[in-house]
């Protein structure tokens, strides 16, 4: 038996990929607080944010791991919020950390050590995970710490038969970024054209390219960038 492992599959990037594994024979797990829309996705609720429902949903997961032959340990979800360093409390950081960092640790320490040889641990980062922008303060902080903690990942695990990546997406047509943009068409427009090909990128691409990083583990310890040519200032 393979398996996926994905935070955060029920919608957007985590959704694609989901149905991506799927059809590569695998046995897919969404860890979310909603369901997955797809139905051969089984989803377990699970808060990020609280150890105790992490541990209840690992309960779960440990045993389809002890009979698996392949896995992959995808850490997808992540929350967002419009900050600065100006105006964003130690409370509302703690609780974007808790989600995008802390549960990913949390996911590591109870999984990889029944994860198969051949197996991945797949971070999606994001552009801000090597640059930053205004208004998305604890969210830069956030996917800073997720590269730290993937590249030393890489390192701890040296010899294991498990590799592990970051991909990072570019603008990336999602319930999130449309969140955070709001619904000025005009705003979205103008993100389009910050790259080459003018356009959002499809939440499909980034699963295939994940898909791609869990075969493929001459690209251990790598950041992948998935941008369509991202214009910088």
């Amino acid at each position: 038996m393979k398996v996926a492992i994905i935070t955060g599959a029920s919608v957007g990037i985590g959704s694609s990929t989901a149905q991506t594994f799927l059809n590569e024979g695998f046995t897919v797990f969404n860890l979310a607080r909603r369901q997955c829309a797809i139905d051969e996705v089984t989803s377990l609720r699970c808060d990020l944010s609280s150890q105790t429902s992490i541990d209840i949903a690992c309960d779960t997961l440990k045993k389809a791991l002890a009979d698996c032959s392949e896995a992959t340990l995808i850490h997808n979800a992540s929350q967002m919020k419009k900050d600065s360093a100006g105006d964003c409390s130690s409370d509302s950081l703690n609780q974007v950390m808790a989600t995008n960092v802390i549960a990913v640790n949390s996911l590591n320490q109870h999984l990889l050590p029944l994860m198969p040889a051949s197996s991945s641990i797949l971070y999606i980062g994001s552009t801000l995970s090597e640059k930053a922008v205004p208004g998305s303060f604890s969210y830069v902080i956030s996917k800073h710490a997720q590269l730290g903690m993937m590249r030393a990942t890489c390192q701890d695990l040296m010899g294991s038969g498990l590799h592990t990546a970051m991909i990072c997406p570019g603008f990336t047509d999602t319930e999130m970024l449309r969140t955070h943009l709001g619904s000025d068409p005009s705003i979205e427009a103008g993100v389009a054209a910050m790259n080459s090909f003018n356009r959002l990128i499809e939440p499909e691409e980034i699963a295939e390219l994940i898909r791609w990083a869990h075969h493929n583990p001459v690209i251990n310890g790598a950041v992948l960038h998935a941008n369509l040519g991202q214009k910088e200032n």
